[in-house]
């Protein structure tokens, strides 16, 4: 289910205010890299932090509603405002990386996690920028930094990222705590149950895998990933009758799709 899965991540309302700081002389180019030379602002720093806030928030707008080079433009006032206000650099982070920018996205990352490495929304965004970029080991320290503040909005999506990243380089055991720990916390979360389905799937453990699909089932829309999965699932518990439901359904519903595409190959192993 890579496609189709949002990146499970914090912006927008959920920009956290950092502590108040006096403006410094740097900030960040259209390429990502940090400079000097920036004016500093004439406000008191507090009244700096409340307009970059402002922006940032601004900002978070227009990458929620796909416009990026807008929300870059904010991004960098909101930096020429107040240019140790974190938020700003996580957001540019979150801009970049939708951007296909790694460098710049990077770079802008760990300046927010420079000047407050204890956010847990920064390092969880980070450490889901390090799992779409390969590297998933790096990753799941941030997650679990994002996890050890007892005050965290959204600890399920850190556990879902953990988990998630886990899986794609199949470390299972690892993988499993996090991913049931999301689903304590959210029961509700379509991916997590997805997630965990595929996760018993791979494992062997059948019963399981068909008990999180079933509940995915009943809370969600058939996709053409959904369908495959439980496809697999039936057919390895030996359900001809329901792998074949599910097989007419795939290639009625979404003939199109890569899934279908895998049914027609009979390439079994794909997910």
């Amino acid at each position: 289910m890579q496609r189709g899965l949002k990146a499970v991540i914090v912006v927008g309302g959920a920009l956290l205010l950092g502590a108040l700081a006096a403006c410094t002389t740097t900030t960040t180019t259209r390429t990502g890299e940090v400079i000097s030379g920036v004016q500093k602002d004439a406000a008191t720093p507090a009244t700096a932090r409340s307009r970059a806030h402002a922006r940032s928030e601004l900002a978070a707008g227009y990458y929620r509603t796909g416009q990026m080079a807008v929300a870059l433009e904010e991004a960098r006032r909101a930096v020429q405002i107040d240019p140790l206000f974190p938020d700003t650099y996580g957001l540019m982070g979150l801009i970049y990386m939708e951007l296909d920018d790694k460098p710049a996205a990077e770079q802008n990352f760990q300046r927010a996690l420079q000047l407050d490495n204890a956010n847990p929304s920064l390092n969880n965004n980070y450490g889901w920028f390090l799992c779409q970029a390969g590297r998933e080991r790096e990753a799941i320290q941030y997650f679990q930094r994002a996890l050890r503040d007892p005050l965290y909005a959204t600890p399920a999506r850190a556990n879902w990222n953990a988990g998630h990243c886990l899986m794609r380089v199949k470390d299972y055991a690892a993988a499993e705590p996090f991913l049931r720990r999301s689903f304590e916390l959210d029961a509700a979360s379509v991916t997590t149950k997805f997630e965990l389905s595929r996760l018993y799937l791979a494992t062997g453990q059948t019963d399981r895998a068909s008990f999180y699909y079933g509940l995915l089932a009943k809370s969600t829309e058939a996709s053409s990933a959904t369908l495959w999965l439980g496809l697999k699932i039936a057919r390895a518990q030996g359900d001809l009758r329901n792998e074949s439901r599910l097989a007419s359904e795939l290639r009625t519903r979404f003939p199109g799709s890569q899934e279908a595409g895998w049914l027609a190959r009979g390439a079994f192993d794909e997910s």
